[in-house]
């Protein structure tokens, strides 16, 4: 007769396991909550600036050693995900923020313009045939008209893709989209009308084409809005007079500059949000910035911006502050914008409230603000990265 197998004894729990288990979850819960109840307090920005610089020194004043750069005259400068992109009449120097040279192109420019997003940037000279695009950390491609076309503009988004627009023999207008390997996905030519400007969503899937041309004797500007696969525009938005000086996609808004005024246009169903002037001039802008406008602004046609502005994409004012100091550059990007005088480097939130201030410049006279609060400084011969305690 068989015996039958002696019931087994129920394990145990481990009660140190279980006690770990609670702890983890309580701190967890715990830590949701604090973030919840002082999420205005706690900056997630100073977090990604340690993660982003933690091996990189720096001074008290949050400054990283300076390292010599290329120079140039019309020097101009961006910040990028992993580095700095400069422009000059010298050509296209990229750089480390401890200052490697990551890829550079020695070529005389006449006229030299750099255009960034956060993560890449296009160097090119207005009128000529080339162009050349930073990523990561490398000279992504290099791009050279044919048929002896003239560079009108150049915008890449994130992503890598680029919208290049030029002056083309039989055309009053060509924009021609490549994607991040530099193959070209789409070329629109008009014959119709003048095309001046054109930037690429960050989805890749639109390009914007600003177009110009005279209607019963008077001046019309337009956006086209042209899905990158069909060769006619899904939408098209009248902006009657207005000449467009800047273009700014993001997600959900197309942002168009004026001289007179700012124009929000919606991606979705391309409703127009405007900010008029009224009666002051445009001295300044920047239009890296998320969801929002940087504007300096002058009440009169010559002298220096005597206003800053942040206008949201409804159209309306998020923030004002008069200014009485002379203002040598600034920048935005993310949340944060920033600006430069003979006093200091003042970074403040898209409401204008002071984040960080630094006084101790060393002479600089440009600046790139990075989307995580963090701002490169220049001169003409050195830059550094300073990073806000």
């Amino acid at each position: 007769m068989a015996k039958e197998a002696p019931a087994q004894k129920p394990k145990k729990s481990n009660i140190f396991v279980r006690l770990l288990a609670f702890l983890l979850t309580a701190a967890l819960v715990l830590g949701a909550l604090v973030l919840v109840v002082y999420r205005d307090r706690f900056n997630l920005d100073a977090l990604k600036r340690w993660l982003s610089y933690r091996s990189l020194e720096t001074s008290d004043t949050g400054q990283a050693a300076p390292f010599t750069h290329a120079g140039g005259d019309q020097l101009s400068i961006d910040y990028l995900e992993n580095g700095i992109l400069l422009s000059s009449t010298a050509g296209a120097h990229y750089y480390s923020f401890s200052g490697e040279s990551y890829a550079e192109e020695i070529v005389a420019m006449e006229h030299p313009v750099l255009s960034a997003s956060e993560k890449a940037g296009v160097v090119y000279d207005a009128g000529d045939a080339s162009l050349f695009l930073f990523r990561g950390t490398q000279e992504v491609f290099d791009l050279s008209l044919s048929g002896g076309g003239d560079l009108l503009s150049a915008r890449v988004n994130n992503s890598g893709w680029l919208a290049v627009t030029a002056q083309q023999s039989g055309f009053k207008g060509a924009v021609t989209v490549y994607n991040s390997q530099g193959s070209e996905v789409i070329s629109i030519q008009l014959s119709s009308t003048f095309v001046i400007d054109a930037a690429i969503s960050p989805d890749c899937k639109t390009v914007a084409l600003v177009t110009i041309n005279q209607e019963n004797g008077a001046f019309k500007s337009q956006i086209l809005f042209y899905p990158v696969d069909k060769k006619e525009p899904s939408a098209q938005v009248d902006l009657s007079n207005m000449a467009v000086l800047e273009l700014d996609y993001e997600s959900q808004t197309l942002w168009a500059l004026g001289e007179d005024r700012l124009v929000a246009i919606s991606t979705d169903d391309q409703s127009v949000q405007t900010y008029s002037f009224a009666n002051t001039y445009l001295k300044g802008y920047a239009l890296g910035g998320d969801g929002y406008a940087f504007l300096l602004l002058g009440r009169y046609r010559a002298g220096a911006a005597s206003q800053v502005l942040t206008i949201s994409s409804d159209g309306s004012v998020i923030a004002s502050q008069d200014l009485s100091v002379q203002v040598l550059d600034f920048d935005s990007a993310g949340n944060y914008c920033s600006l430069l005088t003979g006093s200091g480097l003042t970074i403040y939130t898209k409401d204008l409230q002071p984040y960080s201030t630094l006084s101790a410049t060393q002479g600089a006279r440009y600046t790139a603000l990075a989307s995580d609060g963090s701002a490169m400084l220049a001169d003409a011969q050195q830059a550094w990265l300073y990073i806000p305690n």
